[in-house]
C-alpha cells in the first residue's frame, strides 16, 4: 500500500534547511546575529528547523511553513516552489526549464498584486541628497534612471528602484530604501523577483555583474562603467531569469558581498552555472568599495 503522494512530497519539501530557503528567497543574514535574518516580512530568527518573526508574532517549523510565511501563499504552492528550487522529486524535472514549459518558478498561485509606491516629486531632493552624499553615487549616473522612471522618490521619502522585465522594461516590483536616519530596506507589496530585476549600465555591454541590491548595482556600475550591473534583490544563488542571460551570450560575474552569506551563495551559483565567475567586491560590498574610492 502506497502512502499519500502529497504527504510524501511535503515530507521531502519540509526537510529543506531553513537557511537555504532564506537565501533562495533573497533574505540577508544579520551581520551581528547569525540566527537573525532580514526578510520581506521583517526580521526573523531561526533555531534549527524552527523560525519566529517577532514583529508579526508568527512562527513555525520546517521549510513549508517558512515559505508560506515569506511569500504569503498556501501549503500546496509552497511545496511546489520548494520542489522547483531544490530539485525535489519529479516536479522539479518537469519544470526545470520554465521558459520552455510556459511556467515560472515564482510563487504565482496566490501572489498579491503589485502595489508600487506613489511617486513624490517634492521628496526627490531628499532622496537625491541621500544617494549622492551618503551613498556617494554620481548625479550623472542617477539622472538617466530618474528620466526612465526606474528610480524615483515615494511619498515617504524612500528611494524606489524598479524591477523590470523584458525589452519594454515592464515593472514587476521595486526595491525600497529608506533615506532617513534609521537604516531600512524593503520591497513593494506584490514584487515578483523571479520575473525581473533592477539594472543599470552600458547599453550593448556583454559583461554583467550580479549584485545583492540596487544601490550596490549602481555603485558597481560607477566603478565599472563598461558593464551592466543587476540587482538580485537579496542573496539569491539561482534567480530564474539567470539562465536566459547566460544563453544570450553574456559573460556573467557574481558580485555578491564579501561575507559568509555572499561567498556561500556565490559558490552555489557557480556550481549551478559553471560559466559564471566570481567577482568579489574589494570591500564588504560595492557601495563600501565606492565610498573608499572617494
Amino acid at each position: 500500500m502506497t502512502g499519500d503522494p502529497f504527504r510524501q512530497r511535503a515530507d521531502r519539501a519540509r526537510a529543506v534547511p531553513l537557511e537555504a530557503v532564506l537565501l533562495a528567497h533573497g533574505a540577508a543574514r544579520d551581520r551581528h546575529d547569525r540566527s537573525k535574518w532580514h526578510t520581506e516580512q521583517g526580521p526573523l530568527s531561526i533555531t534549527d528547523a524552527k523560525f519566529i518573526n517577532w514583529s508579526r508574532q508568527h512562527g513555525g517549523g520546517g521549510a513549508i511553513d517558512l515559505v508560506m510565511h515569506l511569500a504569503q501563499v498556501d501549503c500546496g504552492t509552497a511545496v511546489t516552489w520548494l520542489e522547483q528550487h531544490f530539485a525535489l522529486g519529479p516536479v522539479a524535472a518537469e519544470r526545470s526549464t520554465p521558459a520552455a514549459s510556459g511556467h515560472t518558478s515564482s510563487l504565482a498561485g496566490g501572489h498579491r498584486p503589485l502595489q508600487l509606491p506613489v511617486p513624490s516629486d517634492q521628496l526627490w531632493s531628499r532622496v537625491l541628497r541621500y544617494l549622492t552624499e551618503r551613498r556617494h553615487l554620481a548625479f550623472a549616473l542617477l539622472e538617466p534612471l530618474l528620466e526612465s522612471g526606474r528610480l524615483y522618490a515615494d511619498q515617504r521619502g524612500n528611494a524606489v528602484f524598479l524591477l523590470v522585465a523584458g525589452k519594454a522594461n515592464r515593472p514587476v516590483g521595486a526595491e525600497l530604501r529608506g533615506t532617513g536616519p534609521r537604516v531600512w530596506r524593503g520591497m513593494a507589496p506584490g514584487t515578483r523577483k523571479d520575473l525581473g530585476y533592477f539594472w543599470t549600465g552600458a547599453r550593448g555591454a556583454k559583461e554583467i555583474v550580479l549584485c545583492e541590491s540596487a544601490i550596490d548595482a549602481a555603485s558597481c556600475f560607477q566603478l565599472h562603467p563598461d558593464r551592466i550591473c543587476i540587482s538580485t534583490s537579496g542573496v539569491r544563488a539561482n534567480p530564474p531569469w539567470l539562465p536566459g542571460l547566460i544563453a544570450r551570450g553574456y559573460r556573467i560575474y557574481c558580485g555578491f558581498d564579501g561575507d559568509e552569506p555572499g561567498d556561500a551563495a556565490a559558490s552555489h551559483m557557480l556550481a549551478l552555472h559553471p560559466t559564471v565567475q566570481r567577482l568579489r567586491p574589494p570591500a564588504h560590498d560595492w557601495n563600501d568599495a565606492l565610498a573608499s574610492n572617494q
